[in-house]
């Protein structure tokens, strides 16, 4: 599951071309162009030692990355890395912590692993990872500016001490901040002469015809209406429909009302959710597969070897499911729907932070040296600048991206055009040039906006306009009130025992959901025990140490 999640995640960040920058509000300053001199009085010819763990992606060696020699030049450091591979990343890390003998620092991937706030927490204040309060305010202008412009990452990073122990990826994305999206084969709605549907009976009504109305023409029974998958990235089912009803956040299934968080799967609305997708389900409208398959598996539904079988699919994005390759034969068969309106006249969108995430992808220990600090927070200051995000997280200008040229466009309407990608060339050999997922550090939407994308939202070089123009359908539909669980921090004293109680009552949640769904559990009959059996799992524990966390996050 880990391993499929992670090369999603590559997947994601590969095909939309993923903007691996920093901001495009102003954050250069003279400061950033500061080499490193290390030292406190500004300066020495010896390069600074290092050590730093890394995770290496595929496609990049670290020691000879062009980045890595040119950060090593302009802040006067010799690196000695020791390099890890993504499988059991987050084993070693803990493994190297635990035996005393760990580097300097820790550069990591958030996506394949980092701190989380209590590996935050707990190293901070056993005095294992230094804070860097000092270190960003004499030599960090740009990380300072980011926290100014984007507070909630300043919220993300402090702990509840006042101390910054690390710094994590702040990537706003736009489209993935939306991920449950339902993608509906618009082809199919032609042929059968169908509106595209609104509400939640509606469609129920356009499943019903695909499944019976042969839009493949092929005159086999063949047809899956409506399939998803197990995973991440907006792929559960359920989510895009219960939100018709309730406020499904696809995580914990959280809801907040008056500042007060509450659990929606113990409402009547929730049950009302499980009735109606138990409805489709019972009428053949849903795959069976979609609440046992693995990514692979659903993509083999979308790209059957034969006819067309997909009616609707869900996902973050139709990639997912479908080819989007150059030559694809579906891709643009699958269009966006809306979010659907429930018989009370809900309509919600689950939404997040959109790949915001609260652990810490760098820290410092404390074995560095003095000028070991100073070199490294300016390195990852430089990251903080446009150009050196861009360097870091995509490659080197010139190589991997270039300024734009006259007729560009970029992805935000009416944003000026400032980073244009350099396409790899087929057999090219990969250009080592940049960090990827190691070098991104401050990714605000404005940033990603500046980004030139193509204007055919069919074509690969304009899939992600295509996700951005998607996710305008959504935007607004969420409730006035969300919990920000990826925000909060809970009591030291207390993280152990919230981790505990959110796995067990996530995966409970989650298997009553199938059961009742498939008719393995009656809705009625078996309703109550479901409602205490959330009790004697501690819910109402569980919700007071987030309303607490909450409350102090509020004040």
């Amino acid at each position: 599951m880990k391993k499929s999640l992670i090369r999603m995640f590559i997947l994601l960040m590969a095909t939309f071309i993923v903007i691996s920058g920093c901001s495009g509000k102003k954050t250069d300053s003279p400061d950033s162009a500061q080499g490193g001199g290390t030292a406190a009085d500004g300066g020495s010819s010896k390069p600074v030692q290092v050590s730093v763990f890394a995770v290496q992606e595929s496609g990049i060696d670290i020691p000879t990355n062009k980045f890595t020699k040119f950060v090593e030049d302009k802040f006067n450091i010799q690196f000695k890395w020791q390099i890890n591979p993504s499988d059991g990343a987050k084993e070693k890390r803990q493994i190297s912590l635990a035996s005393g003998d760990y580097p300097d620092a820790y550069l990591l991937t958030a996506y394949i692993d980092e701190f989380s706030q209590a590996d935050v927490l707990k190293y901070g204040q056993q005095g294992v990872l230094i804070p860097l309060n000092d270190l960003i305010d004499q030599y960090g202008p740009n990380i300072k500016k980011a926290m100014e412009e984007s507070p909630e990452m300043k919220a993300l990073v402090t702990a509840p001490d006042g101390n910054i122990y690390g710094l994590g990826a702040y990537t706003e994305c736009f489209h993935c901040s939306y991920p449950n999206k339902m993608w509906l084969n618009t082809e199919w709605l032609k042929k059968l002469n169908l509106q595209e549907p609104k509400t939640t009976e509606e469609f129920r009504e356009v499943l019903k015809a695909f499944k019976t109305k042969d839009p493949n023409g092929n005159g086999k029974a063949d047809e899956v209406p409506l399939s998803g998958s197990t995973e991440d990235f907006g792929v559960r089912i359920i989510p895009y429909l219960m939100n018709s009803f309730i406020y499904d956040d696809d995580r914990n299934y959280l809801t907040m009302s008056s500042g007060k968080v509450q659990s929606a799967a113990i409402t009547p609305e929730w049950k009302e959710g499980l009735k109606y997708v138990k409805s489709l389900y019972d009428e053949g409208l849903i795959d069976p597969g979609a609440f046992t398959q693995n990514a692979e598996a659903f993509k083999k539904v979308g790209e059957n070897a034969g006819a067309e079988i997909l009616g609707a699919g869900a996902g973050m994005h139709p990639a997912i499911f479908v080819n989007i390759d150059p030559g694809n034969t579906r891709s643009a068969h699958y269009n966006p729907l809306p979010p659907l309106t429930g018989p009370n006249g809900v309509s919600y969108a689950t939404h997040d932070a959109g790949g915001v995430t609260s652990g810490a992808k760098f820290v410092i220990t404390n074995k560095a040296s003095k000028e070991a600090q100073i070199a490294l927070i300016k390195m990852v200051d430089y990251m903080f600048t446009p150009e050196g995000q861009t360097n870091a997280g995509t490659g080197m200008k010139g190589i991997d991206w270039t300024d734009p040229e006259p007729g560009d466009k970029a992805l935000g309407e009416g944003v000026k055009p400032m980073v244009k990608t350099i396409p790899t060339k087929e057999g090219e050999q990969p250009h080592n040039a940049g960090w990827s997922g190691m070098g991104h550090f401050y990714m605000p939407k404005e940033y990603r906006d500046t980004w030139v994308q193509g204007t055919d939202i069919y074509a690969s070089d304009g899939y992600e306009r295509r996700l951005y123009n998607a996710t305008l359908l959504y935007q607004g539909h969420e409730p006035k009130e969300i919990f920000p669980i990826w925000s909060v921090w809970i009591d030291p004293t207390e993280i152990d025992e919230a981790s505990m109680l959110q796995t067990n009552l996530k995966n409970y949640i989650e298997q009553n959901e199938l059961q009742f769904v498939t008719g393995n559990k009656d809705l009625d009959k078996d309703w109550d025990a479901y409602v205490k059996g959330l009790k004697d799992l501690q819910l109402d524990r569980y919700l007071e140490i987030l309303q607490t966390a909450y409350d102090k996050l509020a004040k």
